[in-house]
């Protein structure tokens, strides 16, 4: 499948894709109004409510415009794998942190954060930066001699 129908069929397979569908596929968090699909033995994973996710969406662009310049990010560059990672498990990461430390799912937590504080805005930034800052991802394997 080439990638241009495997998108197409993605965006009809799931209209409402996940703002955090890389942190819930690495298990860095998990979200109970995800739904997740298989297609052309890739997962595709959705969400079931569209205002969530919209408040997802506020708190994820929040996290890169508040991250950017701790990360050296340049306004409006496509962010590469690693770096959309580090934002969306750091972000959350931080959020848990001032939000509920016993909670993992995506959606409550930003539910949470908006009934805590009223506004993602209004935010504890600096501490969840921090997190995002202090994210790093997997070291790469090193073959050993043999």
């Amino acid at each position: 499948m080439d990638e241009d129908a495997y998108r197409q069929a993605r965006a009809a397979l799931q209209p409402v894709p996940c703002v955090f569908e890389k942190a819930l596929a690495t298990a860095c968090a998990a979200c109970s109004l995800s739904a997740r699909r298989a297609l052309a033995e890739r997962e595709s994973i959705g969400c079931t409510s569209a205002p969530a996710r919209d408040d997802c969406a506020r708190f994820a662009a929040l996290t890169r415009e508040r991250s950017a310049f701790a990360l050296r990010l340049a306004p409006g560059a496509v962010l590469a794998h690693a770096a959309t990672l580090r934002l969306q498990c750091g972000g959350l990461a931080g959020l848990r942190d001032c939000v509920d430390p016993g909670e993992h799912d995506a959606a409550r937590l930003v539910a949470g954060a908006l009934a805590r504080f009223g506004s993602l805005a209004d935010l504890p930034w600096p501490g969840i930066v921090a997190a995002v800052v202090a994210r790093t991802g997997r070291r790469p394997h090193r073959r050993g001699p043999g």
